[in-house]
């Protein structure tokens, strides 16, 4: 496989586009930290002071010692509510537990009593539907007090998917375990029910439909949390768990035990021995423009994700500005499909081939997003674009292999379709600090609809001043600006967590393992508009 040759020149330019990228990487490092604390420090220290282990304590416990944990989706809901919730409340992620990889789903009863939003519930579908596609066993850690009543309109009809979930996996023979750390109540009561096997936590963790407050307004009772749906009720009465634990740490030994007990899982594709790249991943934040809308040579950042920089380019000399091949990272082989430009109908009849191509060979395909578009114009409809756009579209959509995407640059219009955007199935998707999402980009939008209003003054003998063109065209690049940030996106589930660049061939290492964990079917299309 030939080897890709790095042209960069270390450069005044590459030096200042460096330090733009490695203060984002920085930046992105700082934000992870404060929703890594958890709620307010006050919440923090009486959970701590009761005995309790905070919920990224607990996942520490509960992982494999030294293994590494993929946290997946940890912007959720960042900035979406009144009051801070970070990460949504919810920590989720993939982990080895017992020896066997496992989604991991946990509360943070520091964070507003560990309620959930709506987009927490979003966030936990989410995480059970990458469980879903993977096979992945999953390990809640349940310490919530339910729904924020607030918002309740918004989480009970989707909420209800939560417990449907957990029966679907578990018929598929997907385990489902729990341990129980504080309240589960109302619907929330199903998570542990629902599991295969759950685990609930002397003292402190409790199983009810209606707790204290509810069952004296509806009935008068007067009856402790202990006594309604305490650890000896459930274990000892009800039945409603199947372990008992004397605290936290013991509660999660006990998980361990429960997943050790599950059959291994046989990787359908062993990997190949690692090499590290050739070229240094350090040097992405310099291959990457201050400015998303400068061009730049995509396979400079392909030479620094694949295993010792190897790359076999398909069709080198045709639609230059999709950059397709194939290549390994951490030993398993995967499919690039890379943008080095718009695309034009050559580029969309390249990527169609190649990933009909990858598929018939099933090989999981990686997509490196940084696109404005399909070309536009009078001379690429009359060519025959949309047709050609449409059956890179129906390829995306139809690929039986995994795929995986990540959001280098821009992610604009039907190339985000065409490059396996969030709609189009990845298995995962991830996006770097510098990726802007957005139906199209700032400039183009204020463009198009300052273009309208003209037209319609021009109707009525009207004109704008060069003030009032301005004064129309600021809000909607301001709004754009805001809007397309990778950050705005992450925090509304459009990707499953921003990454530092450096990072991604790891994190692509960790994904590719849980995804090539079940055997790929046989490729099937369906009809290609010729």
């Amino acid at each position: 496989m030939t080897r890709l040759g790095s042209r960069l020149r270390r450069d005044a330019a590459f030096e200042e586009n460096a330090r733009h990228h490695r203060a984002l990487a920085g930046e992105l490092r700082a934000r992870l930290a404060r929703i890594r604390e958890g709620g307010p420090p006050e919440a923090r220290r009486r959970h701590q002071e009761r005995g309790r282990l905070l919920v990224r304590e607990r996942i520490e416990r509960l992982l494999d010692p030294g293994s590494p944990f993929l946290e997946l989706m940890a912007f959720a809901a960042d900035g979406c509510y009144d009051d801070p919730t970070p990460a949504g409340g919810l920590v989720t992620g993939i982990g080895t537990v017992a020896g066997h990889q496992a989604m991991v789903i946990g509360n943070d009863v520091t964070v507003k009593g560990g309620t959930l939003y709506p987009l927490t519930v979003q966030k936990q579908l989410r995480a059970q539907q990458i469980a879903l596609e993977n096979r992945l066993p999953c390990a809640y850690l349940v310490d919530s007090g339910g729904a924020f009543l607030p918002l309740q309109a918004e989480i009970f009809t989707p909420g209800g998917r939560i417990f449907f979930n957990e029966a679907v996996m578990s018929a598929e023979g997907i385990p489902q375990v729990a341990v129980v750390h504080g309240p589960s109540t109302a619907g929330g009561a199903y998570v542990p029910a629902m599991c295969d096997e759950n685990i609930i936590v002397r003292g402190q963790g409790a199983i009810y439909l209606g707790g204290p407050p509810l069952v004296r307004a509806a009935t008068g009772e007067q009856v402790t949390a202990e006594e309604l749906g305490g650890g000896e009720v459930h274990t000892r009465i009800s039945g409603v768990s199947d372990h008992l634990a004397s605290d936290d740490a013991h509660g999660l030994a006990l998980a361990r035990e429960a997943l050790a007990q599950v059959p291994p899982v046989r990787p359908s594709v062993e990997p190949e021995p690692v090499e590290p790249p050739a070229e240094d991943p350090a040097d992405l934040y310099g291959v990457l423009p201050r400015d998303p809308r400068r061009p730049y040579e995509v396979r400079e950042v392909i030479a620094r994700l694949v295993d010792g920089s190897r790359f076999h380019e398909f069709k080198p000399l045709y639609g230059t500005t999709l950059v397709t091949g194939f290549g390994r990272v951490h030993g398993f082989e995967v499919g690039v499909l890379a943008n080095n430009g718009v695309l034009f109908s050559e580029a969309a009849l390249k990527g169609t081939h190649f990933i009909l191509l990858a598929c018939q060979r099933r090989v999981p395909l990686v997509f490196l997003q940084n696109i404005t578009g399909f070309m536009v114009g009078k001379q690429y409809e009359h060519g025959g674009i949309t047709k050609d756009g449409a059956k890179m579209v129906h390829a995306v959509a139809t690929a039986q292999v995994p795929k995986l995407t990540v959001m280098i640059g821009a992610s604009h219009g039907a190339g985000n379709y065409a490059m396996c955007g969030r709609s189009y199935g990845p298995r995962f998707l991830f996006s770097w600090p510098n990726a802007r999402i957005s139906v199209m980009g700032g400039e183009q939008a204020a463009m198009t609809l300052l273009a309208v209003k003209r037209e319609q003054l021009r109707a009525q003998g009207k004109t704008l001043t060069p003030e009032e063109e301005a004064a129309l065209t600021a809000p909607i690049l301001a709004k754009y600006e805001e809007e397309s940030s990778a950050y705005y996106g992450s925090a509304r589930l459009w990707d499953d967590g921003i990454i530092d660049p450096v990072d991604t061939r790891d994190v692509l290492g960790l994904a590719l393992a849980v995804v090539l964990r079940a055997p790929v079917p046989a490729p099937r299309h369906g009809v290609l508009r010729m």
